[in-house]
């Protein structure tokens, strides 16, 4: 019996490639190439420019011009009004400042000649008190010199005396002495001492 005819298997249809893909997986190596290739390149001049010595960047080594501050010339007359006014101001204060100075030195002065003042007043009271002292001792013992005289000749002494000096020798004694003195003068030399006598104590206040 003959063997049926075999039909030859089927076979599987290819998929076809679509035209362009490989050439863009190639344009995109070759720019990630390139990109790869420029970063390493660059990296290699910065750590040359690093390495060598005194080398900047050219932005670093370029020299910036300083700004220069234009003033407007509209505020050039404030301006100088402003400076001459803290000038005057200024010598304002020069002139308060001596002037302050000269007073504390006449200040100064002044209670220095305050002070000598006081000295010497005090000095001067203390010679007055030394010279009433030694006065009236003096007026003391000439007294007690009259009083232990004879009063016929105190008498006789008294009335050389200016009536005042005499009166004032006679207001010193003890009562008894002056009026043996005031027995022995003349009626007119015991009434003018008298007087002067009565007119010295009637000033004195009674109470």
């Amino acid at each position: 019996m003959a063997r049926p005819a075999t039909r030859p298997k089927a076979q599987p249809a290819r998929r076809r490639r679509r035209p362009g893909r490989g050439t863009l997986t190639v344009i995109a190596l070759l720019l990630v190439g390139s990109a790869l290739l420029r970063l390493g390149l660059e990296a290699t001049e910065a750590i040359a420019r690093e390495a060598e010595p005194g080398t900047m960047p050219i932005a670093a080594q370029t020299e910036v011009a300083p700004q220069q501050c234009v003033t407007d010339p509209d505020l050039l007359p404030l301006l100088q009004a402003m400076e001459e006014r803290e000038e005057r101001i200024r010598e304002r204060e020069e002139r308060m400042t001596m002037r302050m100075r000269a007073l504390k030195v006449a200040d100064d002065r002044i209670e220095q000649k305050l002070a000598e003042l006081k000295a010497s007043e005090d000095a001067l009271r203390r010679t007055i008190a030394l010279a009433d002292e030694a006065a009236e001792s003096d007026l003391a013992r000439l007294t007690a010199v009259y009083e232990n005289m004879k009063p016929k000749d105190a008498a006789a002494l008294f009335e050389t005396m200016a009536p005042e000096f005499a009166a004032g020798f006679l207001g010193r004694m003890r009562p008894e002495a002056a009026a043996g003195i005031m027995t022995g003068l003349t009626p007119d030399a015991a009434y003018t001492i008298s007087v002067v006598l009565a007119g010295r104590n009637a000033e004195v206040p009674k109470e």
